[in-house]
């Protein structure tokens, strides 16, 4: 009988053991996604928040290099080529680190993507290190975040934010040459099957300001095959690029029309302000 409890006891025990309380993280991981060009950028971090410390000099330690968050060190990943700063980074995953003073912010970007924290860092796996201004806004943030702003066709910002510091800095895909070289080869060198190619082939051309006249042939075969407000938008301003200003109010008119019935207000009201402008 001895020997039989004895097994009994020590599985009790293992599994006395291995239970645990699931409890929320007290710097729970977050990740950041978005498009930037046409580039996937993720950023993965845990988020910690003040709770009554000290953010500025003590959470964020200055003259040191931080973990840019809590727990693990910060990943960030680019799903193609980018630039950071007007520097090159290769895609990839690399660790994000920071050491900041009360008026700048050391940007590093670690191939090394192991440590624990900033433990063990070393700048020798450095892939790029930069500086920016810190900023300190009035609105407080009580968590650490990290987000994207002020986006353009094939830029955006990356910004940190805690207390009343932040820092941000800039993300370019420079998204032209690859633009072109899909209009070369699918409309340009080829006939589309789909004719809304034409539209997104004028768009661009309207868009980057380039030949408008092309822009208009391309918008016009979208048009022969499937009338839309939204295109007949794009052929109206268009035509204002072109100077020819009557032909262009005719074209916003029949877009608004086609809006109205779709029952778009955007678009009418995208309308209204271009033949306004017109009328002035």
């Amino acid at each position: 009988m001895k020997n039989f409890l004895i097994p009994i006891f020590m599985i009790a025990i293992c599994m006395s053991l291995s239970a645990q309380i699931q409890m929320p993280a007290p710097s729970p991981t977050f990740e950041l996604k978005g498009m930037i060009g046409n580039a996937e950028v993720m950023v993965k971090y845990a988020r910690p928040s003040a709770k009554g410390r000290k953010i500025a000099g003590n959470l964020i330690p200055y003259n040191e290099v931080w973990r840019t968050g809590a727990n693990e060190s910060t990943k960030i990943t680019f799903s193609k080529d980018v630039l950071v700063e007007g520097q090159a980074v290769t895609a990839g995953t690399y660790a994000l680190y920071t050491m900041f003073t009360e008026e700048k912010a050391t940007i590093i970007f670690s191939k090394n993507l192991t440590w624990w924290g900033a433990m063990g860092y070393d700048s020798k796996d450095d892939l790029l290190r930069f500086e920016v201004p810190v900023k300190h806004p009035s609105s407080h943030y009580e968590t650490f975040t990290i987000s994207f702003s002020d986006f353009t066709m094939n830029s955006a910002n990356l910004n940190m934010k805690w207390g009343h510091t932040k820092a941000m800095f800039h993300i370019e895909h420079p998204v032209d040459d690859e633009i072109m070289e899909q209009i070369k080869v699918q409309v340009i060198d080829n006939t589309p099957g789909n004719a809304g190619i034409y539209f997104q082939a004028a768009t661009y051309y309207y868009d980057t300001e380039r030949d408008a006249n092309q822009a208009l042939a391309w918008v016009d075969m979208a048009l022969a095959a499937q009338e839309q407000y939204w295109m007949v938008h794009l052929k109206a301003k268009i035509l204002v690029r072109l100077g020819q200003t009557n032909e262009a109010k005719a074209v916003a008119e029949k877009s608004m029309e086609l809006a109205k019935s779709q029952n778009n207000m955007d678009y009418v009201r995208l309308n209204e302000k271009l033949i306004a402008s017109l009328n002035e």
